[in-house]
């Protein structure tokens, strides 16, 4: 059993443009916010790009997805549609008139100011401003003043974004989700003792976040049948109790 007030580190493997991984980390942080002991949970935002070969060049959503799954317009706006629904029910604005691009650079400046112990927050702050369709993260300006409001240098910025730097950061998260079983995202690890790829309810989160400190230590064990639909072991990590 993890000690009453021993820290557990959440681990949240993420895209910026996935809208999965936009709702996932709401839920999220709605049901570590639902428990008495929020405080001891940390949310740690690790990399991981959908589409690491996206043009650098910022195209309309609708456009993108218009082309990538061949629907007509009429199609893939009722796909957004539903997704906005959803984060309306959330109580999350979804705007559908927003750009798309590489999201490599996003990535990199995560690490850097993860170094400051920003990281999460500035994520958050441009995930949720390029949702609610008031932040254009592919532009340059745009996304270094975000950045600079939560605290960051604005020089230290520029030189991430218009440098190579931490690059290397962002494919050893996507390198060590992938070793953990992440096949896409959000895919988020619990104190290194469950997974769960996909975004749950804040009701299936919060039944994690219950077995993750009531659970055993990590150990080494093969997969077994007892893992629950919807909920992984990392590898090298003690198989979670069945559902009730």
């Amino acid at each position: 059993m993890t000690g009453e007030n021993e820290p557990v580190v959440i681990e949240l493997w993420s895209d910026l443009g996935c809208p999965w991984c936009y709702l996932g980390k709401h839920r999220l942080e709605t049901a570590i916010a639902q428990r008495p002991d929020a405080d001891r949970f940390e949310v740690r935002l690790r990399s991981y790009e959908l589409d690491p070969h996206a043009a650098g060049e910022p195209e309309p959503i609708l456009d993108h997805l218009a082309r990538k799954y061949g629907g007509a317009p009429p199609q893939v706006q009722a796909m957004e549609a539903r997704v906005q629904a959803l984060a309306a029910a959330d109580g999350l604005p979804y705007s559908t008139d927003r750009d798309t691009a590489n999201t490599f650079d996003v990535h990199r400046l995560q690490h850097y100011a993860a170094e400051q112990g920003l990281g999460t927050a500035l994520f958050g702050a441009v995930q949720d401003g390029y949702f609610a369709g008031t932040l254009n993260p592919f532009d340059t300006e745009q996304l270094t003043a975000t950045a600079v409001a939560l605290g960051l240098d604005a020089d230290g910025v520029r030189a991430v974004l218009e440098g190579d730097a931490h690059a290397d950061a962002v494919r050893a998260d996507e390198d060590e989700g992938r070793a953990l079983g992440a096949t896409g995202v959000p895919f988020t690890v619990y104190g290194r003792r469950f997974a769960t790829a996909g975004a749950q309810s804040v009701e299936g989160y919060a039944e994690v976040l219950t077995r993750t400190v009531a659970g055993p230590p990590p150990v080494e064990r093969a997969p077994s049948a007892a893992t629950p639909p919807g909920t992984r072991r990392p590898p090298g990590t003690a198989p979670p109790r069945h559902r009730r």
